[in-house]
C-alpha cells in the first residue's frame, strides 16, 4: 500500500533583516529608475513642443520683418531719382545685400546724373503757339485747319466748334457760341510755316510763340530711367537667389517700388519728348459780324419805322406781362379795403337804428 504525499508546501526559509533591506533597497531603485525615465521622456517632449513653437514664431517674425519693416528700410535708401547699378559677383563670391544694392544704385545714379550734365546735349525746347483768326465760316476754316495741319505732317488734337466755352483769344475777343477753336499738333520745325499759313483761313488778329528749355528735367529723367532699369534687372536676380521667406518678400517689395519709379519716369520721358517733336498750336477761330447798311431812301425809312413800332409793341406787351401780377395783387388789397369799410358803416347804420328807436320809444 502506497503511502500518500503530503500536499503542505515546503517552509520558505526565514529571511533575515539584512536581505529584506536589500530587497527593499533594490525595489525602491528600479522604481526610481521608472520615474527617472518617465520624466526624462515628458522632459524631451517638452523640449521638442518648444523647438516647434520657437520655429513656426521665428518664421512668423520674419514674416513680419520683411512685410513692415523691409518697405521703411528700401524708401530710406532708395529714392525716385536714384537706383541701382551693380555688377554681377563672380561664381561662388557671397551674394550682396540689399543694403549694399542700395548705396550701389545711389552711387550709379549720381554718377549718371554728373556725367550726363557735364556732357554736351542738343537742347529740348518745348515751342507753342496760339493765334486768333476772323473767318466767315468757322466750320470750313476748322477743315481747313486740318488739312494745314495734314500737309505738315500733324493732325488735330481737339476742336470745339459753336460752344460758348471756346477758349479766349490772345487779343481778349470772347468767341460767341457760333465760334470755335482748334488744336492743332504740328512738327516743331515747321511751326514757323504753320502758323505764316493761318492768314490764308481768315484775318489773323493776334498770334503768339513761346519756347520753354526742359533739357534738364529730360536729362534727369534719361538718367533716372537708365538706373532703375539696371536696378530692376539686379532685383529680379535677386529674388530668383533668394535663400529665405525674409529675403524673397524684401526683394519683391524692393521690386515693386522701382518697378513702379520706371514706369512713372518713362511716362514723364514720354510725355515731354512728344512735346518737344510735336508743337500744339492754339487757333481760336472768330466768325466775322454781318454788314449794317443805314436807311438811305424811304422804303429804308418804313423798313425802319415798321421795325420800331414792332419793337414798340414788343415792349409794351412785356410792360403788361410784367405789372399784371402786380395789379392782380393791388386789386385783391383794393377788394379787401372795401369790404372793411362797409363792413364798418353797416355796423354803425344798425347803431344808429337801434339809438333812435329806443329814444322814440322813451318819447
Amino acid at each position: 500500500m502506497t503511502a500518500t504525499r503530503s500536499s503542505t508546501p515546503p517552509e520558505l526559509p526565514e529571511l533575515s533583516d539584512d536581505v529584506v533591506a536589500r530587497i527593499e533597497q533594490d525595489v525602491f531603485a528600479e522604481i526610481a529608475d521608472e520615474r527617472a525615465g518617465v520624466r526624462a521622456r515628458g522632459a524631451a517632449r517638452r523640449r521638442s513642443r518648444r523647438r516647434g513653437w520657437l520655429t513656426a514664431g521665428g518664421i512668423a517674425a520674419a514674416f513680419v520683418v520683411g512685410v513692415l519693416v523691409t518697405p521703411s528700410v528700401l524708401s530710406m535708401t532708395g529714392s525716385s531719382s536714384s537706383g541701382s547699378a551693380v555688377s554681377s559677383a563672380p561664381a561662388g563670391a557671397p551674394q550682396p545685400s540689399l543694403k549694399s544694392l542700395s548705396d550701389a544704385g545711389t552711387q550709379a545714379s549720381s554718377t549718371a546724373g554728373g556725367s550726363a550734365s557735364s556732357a554736351t546735349t542738343p537742347r529740348d525746347i518745348v515751342r507753342t503757339g496760339s493765334a486768333t483768326v476772323q473767318v466767315r465760316d468757322v466750320r470750313a476754316a476748322a477743315d481747313g485747319l486740318r488739312a494745314l495741319a495734314e500737309k505738315h505732317g500733324g493732325f488735330v488734337e481737339s476742336q470745339q466748334i459753336g460752344s460758348a466755352q471756346a477758349a479766349r483769344g490772345g487779343d481778349g475777343i470772347v468767341p460767341t457760341p457760333a465760334d470755335g477753336w482748334v488744336t492743332l499738333r504740328v512738327p516743331a520745325a515747321d511751326l514757323t510755316a504753320v502758323m505764316d499759313a493761318l492768314r490764308t483761313q481768315g484775318t489773323v488778329l493776334s498770334t503768339s510763340i513761346g519756347q520753354n528749355d526742359v533739357t534738364a528735367t529730360t536729362t534727369d529723367l534719361r538718367a533716372q530711367v537708365s538706373s532703375l532699369t539696371t536696378s530692376v534687372d539686379r532685383l529680379t536676380q535677386l529674388m530668383s537667389q533668394a535663400s529665405s521667406v525674409a529675403d524673397l518678400l524684401a526683394a519683391e517689395t524692393a521690386l515693386t517700388d522701382r518697378q513702379a519709379q520706371l514706369q512713372s519716369a518713362q511716362q514723364q520721358l514720354k510725355d515731354l519728348e512728344s512735346q518737344v517733336d510735336m508743337s500744339s498750336v492754339q487757333v481760336t477761330l472768330v466768325r466775322e459780324a454781318p454788314a449794317t447798311a443805314d436807311p438811305a431812301g424811304f422804303g429804308d425809312g418804313i423798313a425802319a419805322g415798321w421795325h420800331g413800332l414792332i419793337v414798340s409793341l414788343n415792349a409794351l406787351v412785356i410792360a403788361i406781362g410784367f405789372l399784371l401780377p402786380w395789379l392782380a395783387v393791388a386789386l385783391v388789397v383794393v377788394l379787401a379795403v372795401w369790404g372793411i369799410l362797409r363792413l364798418r358803416r353797416a355796423r354803425r347804420a344798425r347803431a344808429t337804428a337801434a339809438t333812435e328807436t329806443a329814444s322814440s320809444a322813451q318819447s
